[in-house]
């Protein structure tokens, strides 16, 4: 059985908030990534349940974190699409995407006015 790995690395300051988050993938090379946020999300099969971790650093502006989630949600819609075939949720969720986009460049427009 092949076996793929990911690492992830947070720097915290003394407060316990994250400074960085660095990332690599043993399918992907020795390369190291660097991130301004993560998200991880696994389905525990014996709690069936969802498990979270979030965490970003303390450089990420809000304006970034809205299109992250943004975006981490129209990902959802491609994967559940892929997984599942339920074409409703997934075209529901895409929707919330662009209702989403509508409202932070409304912000947008409205803090640069």
């Amino acid at each position: 059985m092949k076996k793929s790995e990911i690492y992830f690395s947070i720097a915290l300051d003394e407060q316990r908030v994250p400074e960085a988050i660095s990332w690599r993938a043993t399918d992907a090379g020795e390369k190291i990534h660097f991130a301004k946020a993560i998200n991880i999300s696994l389905w525990d099969r014996d709690e069936a349940g969802t498990m979270k971790i979030d965490l970003w650093t303390k450089d990420m502006p809000i304006d970034e974190m809205k299109y992250f989630y943004i975006d981490t949600i129209g990902a959802m819609a491609q994967s559940i699409a892929t997984a599942t075939s339920d074409k409703v949720m997934a075209d529901k969720m895409r929707a919330l995407c662009e209702d989403l986009m509508s409202h932070v460049e409304e912000e947008r427009k409205k803090e640069n006015n």
